[in-house]
């Protein structure tokens, strides 16, 4: 295993968690949803709602054939800097966004998400590449462990603008961070393989890979039980993620102060449950780390409904912390075992569509219950747990995912 490649390979982690630490889970999710649009009746959730589902629209769409593209034309590498960098650009910009500017806060919600999803297909897909299968799991948990720790030290950084009411100096610390970071991976991370095909040929090879693609998959029983139920458990993670701050301001009435502190205790909880999960995913198998984390998601939705106090809210933040970097990064080791050599990329894109596709509903879903119900988080909160109870009981079915090395 190439160890500079690997610790570059972490580092991108660092860096992009500082967006989702402080855009999606904490700052600009609150300021846009209660500040720059209101929620006294479900408005803010429904507009943010409509951004995350926007975005992963587009995200679902684009990466089954944009990782196509990238195998084929040798441009993984340079998908993944254009791509972070347009998010970064979009995180600086959110610092002009005031009160009342709906549209243009909405407008870069979607572009830094979307270019931040959109990199981490091509970033996912050097994992296969820079560490061999029994190693996958402990690489893939490190690689999220670092990233909790990026989390803190974005959520530090962002915290006395926070305090000030200065939340444009919290969104420009936070694409500092992200730029800063994630030039390692690009000095370092192998470099593109040379292409078989101009980008136009890789183009048009690519609609046709995709669709051949989608054909493999559903007749690969494994591959595709295990998809459907990442598209499912995975929803119902990124919609908590991405709500998780306004159920706690507009229900719990947590100032923005406090919601970054929340988020600071989840992101030590995370970093602890990857590192702890990661040995046992290689050695007991992603399968069954993923199963063991399912429930615990389906503990924390129901938490999360009877909560009533401050305290109780940062216990059940604590549950899902250290299931949230288990879960993850043993999906990923999960899709990384089963993918021929050489499409990694193109079918990382699909597990990105899967992952996504189903966000296109669960954002938007959160979103419409709390409007219907007069803003009641509560009652939105119980739906999304659905998701893990159907993503749970499709998983069982998956007969791949077992143990990669022998203990």
């Amino acid at each position: 295993m190439n160890r500079r490649a690997a610790v570059a390979w972490t580092l991108y982690d660092f860096a992009n968690s500082a967006f989702v630490a402080v855009i999606p889970a904490t700052v600009y999710s609150k300021y846009y949803a209660l500040a720059v649009v209101g929620n006294e009746r479900g408005e803010g959730d429904f507009w943010w709602g409509l951004a995350v589902t926007t975005s992963m629209f587009i995200v679902a769409l684009s990466a089954p054939l944009l990782g196509a593209i990238a195998d084929h034309a040798g441009v993984r590498k340079r998908f993944l800097f254009v791509l972070t960098y347009l998010s970064v650009a979009a995180t600086a910009l959110m610092a002009t966004v005031e009160r009342g500017d709906v549209l243009w806060g909405w407008l870069l919600a979607v572009v830094g998400t979307v270019g931040f999803e959109g990199a981490i297909v091509y970033y996912n897909a050097y994992l296969p590449e820079l560490a061999p299968r029994q190693w996958q799991g402990r690489l893939s948990a490190y690689g999220f462990a670092v990233g909790y720790l990026g989390s803190a030290v974005a959520l530090g950084a962002a915290l006395p603008f926070a305090l000030a009411g200065n939340y444009w100096g919290a969104f420009l610390v936070t694409a500092a961070l992200y730029g800063l970071f994630a030039i390692p991976a690009f000095l370092y991370l192998p470099a593109d393989r040379p292409g078989a095909l101009s980008l136009t040929d890789a183009m048009r090879v690519g609609f046709a890979r995709t669709r051949a693609t989608l054909g493999r998959i559903l007749g690969l029983p494994e591959l595709r039980r295990f998809l459907l139920a990442y598209l499912f458990f995975e929803d119902g993670i990124n919609t908590v993620v991405f709500f998780s701050s306004i159920f706690a301001g507009h229900t719990l009435g947590f100032t923005t102060a406090e919601v970054i502190q929340l988020y600071f205790v989840v992101q030590l909880s995370a970093f602890a449950g990857a590192w702890m999960w990661a040995r046992p995913t290689d050695f007991r198998g992603p399968k069954f780390v993923v199963i063991c984390t399912l429930i615990q998601w389906c503990l924390v939705v129901v938490a999360a409904y009877f909560v009533q106090t401050k305290l109780q809210f940062f216990v059940v933040a604590i549950l899902a912390g250290t299931g949230l970097g288990a879960v993850q990064a043993a999906s990923r080791a999960f899709m990384a075992s089963l993918i021929p050599s050489g499409q990694e990329a193109e079918l990382f894109g699909f597990y990105t569509l899967c992952g996504k596709a189903a966000a296109i509903f669960g954002p938007m879903i959160f979103g419409l219950v709390s409007r219907l119900t007069g803003g009641n988080q509560r009652t939105a909160i119980v739906a999304v747990g659905l998701f893990f109870l159907v993503g749970l009981v499709l998983l069982r079915g998956v007969k791949a995912g077992g143990p990669t090395v022998r203990s």
